[in-house]
């Protein structure tokens, strides 16, 4: 996708989601998974991922573990109770405004219902 805006405001939701279906998580990951998981078409930056990651850590969403691998420190991510109650209501609004956008993109189809 070449529209990183499009999908910027759903960033949030595609983390918790991707936390919620792993036990933990470390941020290249997180990246990698996404890339995978869309063949490519969504493409986080860490310059995106991390305040984000950041941010659901302040909120309570997240917690934070950090293991020796190697010769370093990994900073691995989990939901926590609150963050995975918020990624079911996060994740039922996200489908919500997918209907509608697709209600709005094929008015035809909608009719046919």
């Amino acid at each position: 996708m070449k529209t990183p805006h499009l999908y910027t405001g759903s960033l949030t939701v595609i983390v918790m989601k991707l936390l919620n279906e792993h036990d933990r998580m470390y941020g290249y990951q997180i990246v990698k998974r996404v890339k995978e998981i869309t063949n490519g078409g969504f493409q986080i930056t860490e310059g995106a991922l991390y305040p984000c990651l950041h941010k659901l850590e302040a909120d309570g969403c997240v917690d934070v573990e950090y293991a020796f691998v190697g010769k370093r420190t990994r900073k691995y991510y989990r939901l926590t109770e609150k963050g995975t109650q918020e990624t079911v209501q996060k994740l039922a609004e996200l489908e919500g405004y997918i209907q509608n956008m697709r209600a709005l993109i094929h008015p035809k189809h909608r009719e046919a219902e």
